[in-house]
């Protein structure tokens, strides 16, 4: 029987492990039922409509495009091997195709959230690491940067003339951010804390640690997700999320989406267009939750 062959070939030539032989035989029996509740079918003489209908049948009975994916990966790994030791006169999985896997939609702060993060906690503004963390967090949140791109920042990228920041994202590529007074204000607070607290600084590093020195992406990534704990319960904290948080809000407030794109530096639009789909289903929720039909 071509399984049990696979199956051996598996466990002795390729030396997978039990867990992994045990994965492959429960999918490969699973296809086996469904073919010989096929009239005239076998596994020998299966052809890609038979597999379609299959995962199609996976499909139906609500299985995730992940799980479906692996089982009609296992039903692949042993047709080739079935054609590659003439046990069958052809491959009738090649050319399937599984479902596409749904990408998981951007985690994001609510605008309740955001107003609590940013006004809400006891910040004491003359204590410098309260400023620097604020500061950090308003700009990740009211640009939409990268973690990187806010740690390469330089005080000449800020323009308070203009109200402008330069962000030099991925590639060296540049762009122009415009800054809110609120920012501008954070900013300029920071630096003058900062000049106050710290005797000699690297370079023209905007964000530098105690000892004046550049900070890193780990001080980043603890800084937002610190502080996120305080006001959230996602289990994403990190400055993605802000990131994400600064887009959603841009298009609920009815942003662009061409304009979105420029300002978070994305080369393509479909990559901004996952945002949309945040969007929308937000409004789903709303919709099912206020309209008195939505349940019928």
């Amino acid at each position: 029987m071509i399984i049990d062959d696979f199956l051996r070939y598996l466990e002795t030539e390729r030396v997978a492990s039990p867990l992994t032989v045990a994965t492959y035989r429960d999918a490969l029996m699973n296809f086996s039922k469904f073919v010989a509740s096929l009239d005239g079918q076998t596994l020998e003489t299966a052809d890609a409509d038979v597999v379609r209908d299959w995962v199609g049948s996976l499909m139906e009975q609500g299985q995730k495009a992940t799980y479906v994916c692996k089982q009609l990966s296992a039903v692949k790994s042993m047709y080739r091997f079935a054609l590659k030791t003439k046990l069958v006169d052809k491959d009738p999985a090649h050319l399937v195709t599984g479902p596409k896997k749904q990408k998981p939609l951007p985690m994001f702060l609510k605008e309740s959230e955001a107003e609590r993060l940013l006004d809400g906690l006891q910040w004491d503004m003359n204590n410098f690491n309260d400023v620097r963390s604020r500061t950090l967090l308003l700009l990740l949140y009211s640009t939409g940067m990268r973690r990187a791109e806010a740690v390469g920042m330089n005080d000449s990228d800020v323009n308070f003339i203009n109200n402008e920041i330069k962000i030099t994202g991925k590639r060296r590529k540049q762009r122009l951010m415009p800054m809110t007074s609120e920012l501008s204000e954070s900013l300029h607070a920071y630096i003058e804390m900062r000049d106050e607290h710290i005797s000699q600084r690297e370079n023209d590093a905007f964000f530098v640690n105690d000892k004046g020195h550049r900070v890193n992406e780990a001080w980043v990534y603890s800084t937002v997700r610190k502080y996120l704990s305080l006001v959230t319960s996602m289990k994403k904290r990190s400055p993605h999320v802000l990131r994400h948080s600064f887009a959603t809000s841009m298009l609920n407030h009815d942003a662009q989406l061409g304009s979105v794109q420029k300002l978070l530096g994305h080369e393509s639009i479909a990559t901004t267009e996952v945002y949309t789909h945040v969007t929308f289903e937000d409004l789903k929720r709303i919709y099912k939750k206020a309209h008195p039909r939505a349940d019928v």
